[in-house]
């Protein structure tokens, strides 16, 4: 490793400080006097930004008159991981830049903070507020626990339906587990919520199982009456530059899961000059969290202007005001390195005007966040595939009879609270199905 890579730069306590919750949550009167604001729109814009349509002016109007109860069941009617989903979401280009206090020159309602307050309040009491329906007799075989394979199971199982739930990771959770900030979800709340919404009853858990090693759509299809497949986006794009296998090069993804693992943080070793390559939140929680860990120099590179970036202003502003520097327009060209480490970057400059130069950055440390990819060699050809993901029609069923997808291995939104709607709908999907085909 290379002498400027280390852990432990900061002390403990400082650590603990820089990855605690980034966003404490409303206290309950705060909680109040922010749900008042609510207009109670009719026909209110924020539903309909909503991808999964929680009815937002009812839970909030719950919240004002202390039913906190039906505040959550309303939430969770929609979305089961409507707290995971408080504290990710890019609510600042959903439901919160749709509310209409926007257009009266207002700061809009905090929904995702009065959304946490009320499925934080229900976690809280050790239940779900849902009953089981009576069993069907029906097995599904769900593939890839997280949000969409989470989301999905959970609409399985209250409908009656027996779900097995297979992970090839050794935690379920998905993105949430492996590939948020840490101080977004911080205190293990990742396998909290899953915890909660197993306890529906009905859902297995098997981590340790991959699709293509351990099982195929083929053995899965002689044993259940479904399979969903929520598989995410396992690959990662390379930049296919010289020098981009030296030490100290590493993809945002993995420097992220080893984050999430620490429970201390201080055995995760970074640079003392990190640089990040990508637009994206992946790239964003990459360079903050290097600076938490007490990396001294951190720059953000960007191919693209500001405009394209697809982090969104909130996370931008979160970084520079973290001490990220930001600069845009500049592509990686080639890597320099010593030993075997990198030890600089070099990039081509692109100016409005199309005027091109070069810079360099010294760097021990270089983190990709440049994309991830759909992986097609678990399916060995099984599945039709378009445009790199799954092809699934409107209702989540793909090229094969019996078989399902949803979540980020599909084309839409790369969002927590998309999958979450893909897996929801598709287990609707699901049911309905199976039902018609027994008449049962």
């Amino acid at each position: 490793m290379a002498p400027d890579i280390a852990a432990n730069r900061l002390s403990p306590d400082v650590l603990a400080r820089n990855f605690a919750d980034a966003h404490p949550p409303l206290g309950d009167r705060q909680a109040v006097i922010e749900a008042e604001r609510c207009y109670a729109c009719y026909d209110a814009p924020c539903i309909e930004a909503c991808p999964t349509g929680i009815d937002i002016p009812g839970f909030i109007r719950k919240i004002a008159t202390g039913n906190l109860a039906g505040s959550a069941r309303t939430i969770l009617e929609s979305n089961i991981l409507g707290g995971s989903c408080a504290r990710v979401c890019p609510t600042e280009i959903l439901c919160e830049q749709a509310c209409v206090r926007n257009t009266l020159d207002q700061k809009p309602l905090s929904i995702g903070a009065l959304q946490r307050h009320a499925t934080d309040w229900q976690m809280r009491q050790g239940r779900q507020p849902f009953v089981r329906a009576a069993a069907t007799g029906r097995r599904i075989a769900v593939v890839g626990a997280g949000p969409a394979g989470l989301a999905c199971a959970h609409r399985l199982a209250l409908h009656g339906n027996d779900v097995t739930v297979f992970d090839a990771r050794p935690r379920a959770g998905g993105l949430n587990e492996y590939g948020i900030a840490a101080y977004k979800l911080p205190d293990d709340f990742a396998q909290r919520e899953i915890d909660f919404l197993i306890a529906i009853g009905g859902i297995t858990i098997e981590t340790g199982r991959a699709l293509g090693r351990d099982f195929t759509l083929a053995s899965l299809g002689a044993t259940y009456d479904a399979i969903f497949l929520g598989i995410g986006l396992a690959g990662v794009r390379a930049l296919g530059i010289e020098g981009e296998q030296l030490g100290g090069v590493l993809n945002a993804v993995d420097f992220i899961e080893t984050l999430r693992a620490s429970s201390g943080k201080d055995d995760v070793p970074v640079g003392r000059r990190v640089v990040v390559i990508g637009g994206g939140n992946t790239a964003v929680d990459a360079a903050v969290q290097a600076r938490r860990l007490g990396a001294e120099e951190v720059t953000l590179v960007y191919r693209r202007g500001v405009a394209q970036m697809s982090a969104t202003d909130v996370e931008r502003e979160w970084a520079q005001t973290n001490g990220v520097s930001i600069r845009c327009r500049a592509a990686p060209a080639r890597f320099h390195g010593v030993d075997g480490a990198v030890t600089a970057i070099t990039f081509v400059q692109d100016t409005p005007d199309h005027d091109r130069g070069e810079f360099t950055l010294a760097a021990d440390m270089v983190l990709k966040a440049v994309g991830q990819l759909f992986p097609p060699d678990p399916l060995d050809g099984a599945l039709a595939v378009e445009d790199g993901r799954i092809r699934v029609d409107a209702h989540g069923r793909t090229s094969r009879a019996g078989v399902y997808a949803g979540g980020d291995c599909t084309k839409g939104e790369d969002l927590t609270v998309a999958a979450v709607r893909d897996g929801r709908d598709a287990a609707e999907t699901i049911h309905a199905d199976l039902a018609s085909a027994t008449g049962i």
